[in-house]
């Protein structure tokens, strides 16, 4: 059976390449008016998958050019129409239909204050893209699936774009062109192994830190919403502040052990869960035995969420079908939720 998610997973390098060439003056433009105004920090609004790339676009924005940045919980001004002082900030809007109204909401506080705002959005005519002052086109095309996928990269492509590029970095820039075709082809074999841990679980956490922190949150969501398994998301430098107690003999743990400074330290977190009877899978770019799972490594450390998160979409659809259910339909979703 093919899915509507497995196609629209697959169109994601075609979407990729086409935000780049089309945005090639816009990003120019953007990013300038972002350097002439030098922004304190940056304040992200977003929900579902959007939060998660918003978390991407704040970890990425802070490593790249040392600024604070951070997501605002949207109900303390959508709720409680708190007078938030948004002095020196770019606020910056994620969202796929850009219809949210809360978003809408925080878009409107952060103009009336006369600061800037952007929106990284997929659809150009929404309420969201006509509010910002500064729009980024997410070129991602119709999305039919409940389950949101080409979109979710889509927006943590653009982050990472806009972040490189109003720091000039050239090396970063060119890995980001060139990132779309290291996508992988296909689903490597060892995925198999996720699905086989999980096909008869209700429950599992999924562990990662740095940018894979942020995928490790929307990984928990697809899980949620599409194979109905009880899903947390967890940084490797909490799961010892508590939650490791209920990871106990065949506990399902998934670890995100992506290249960089943080992948030695989770690796050595799963075997450790390992030894005391957990069934762990650790995702990285290179085997450590038989039950690890590959991720195909992108064209710089920071674009590695990115390829880790395509596969595991591919990987999530098939298992939501080993299960027995619709990944394009979960129960009770829709594909644009209007939360205040």
């Amino acid at each position: 059976m093919t899915t509507k998610m497995l196609e629209e997973t697959l169109q994601t390098s075609t979407v990729l390449k086409k935000q780049w060439s089309e945005n090639t003056q816009k990003l120019e433009e953007i990013t300038s008016i972002l350097r002439k105004i030098n922004p304190y920090c940056f304040i992200t609004f977003a929900r579902g998958s959007s939060d998660h790339a918003a978390a991407y676009f704040n970890y990425i924005a802070s490593l790249e050019l040392k600024k604070l940045s951070t997501s605002l919980t949207p109900s303390l001004v959508s709720v409680h129409d708190l007078n938030l002082d948004f002095s020196r900030a770019l606020g910056v809007g994620i969202s796929q239909s850009g219809k949210g109204p809360d978003i809408l909401s925080l878009i409107k506080k952060v103009n009336s204050q006369k600061s800037l705002t952007l929106a990284l959005v997929n659809n150009v005519d929404s309420p969201l893209a006509n509010e910002a002052k500064l729009v980024y086109p997410l070129w991602a095309g119709k999305e039919i699936s409940v389950a949101a996928t080409k979109s979710f990269i889509a927006s943590i492509y653009a982050a990472a774009s806009i972040i490189a590029k109003i720091n000039e970095n050239k090396k970063l820039l060119e890995a980001i062109e060139k990132s779309p075709d290291f996508l992988p082809k296909e689903l490597d074999s060892h995925w198999d192994n996720i699905i086989n841990i999980l096909k008869d679980s209700e429950r599992t956490m999924i562990v990662g830190r740095g940018l894979g922190y942020a995928i490790a949150h929307e990984a928990a969501l697809k899980l949620k919403e599409t194979c109905h398994i009880q899903a947390e998301s967890i940084s490797s430098a909490e799961i010892k502040h508590g939650p490791q107690a209920v990871v106990g003999h065949n506990y399902p743990l998934i670890i995100f052990a992506l290249r960089g400074v943080e992948q030695e330290s989770l690796i050595e977190l799963g075997l450790e869960m390992r030894k005391r009877g957990a069934n762990v899978c650790i995702i990285c770019d290179k085997l450590i035995s038989e039950k690890d799972c590959l991720y195909t490594p992108s064209t710089h450390t920071y674009l590695d969420p990115m390829n880790l998160i395509y596969s595991f979409y591919l990987m999530v659809q098939k298992l939501a079908l080993v299960k027995g259910l619709d990944p394009d339909n979960p129960r009770f979703l829709s594909k644009v939720t209007m939360t205040t």
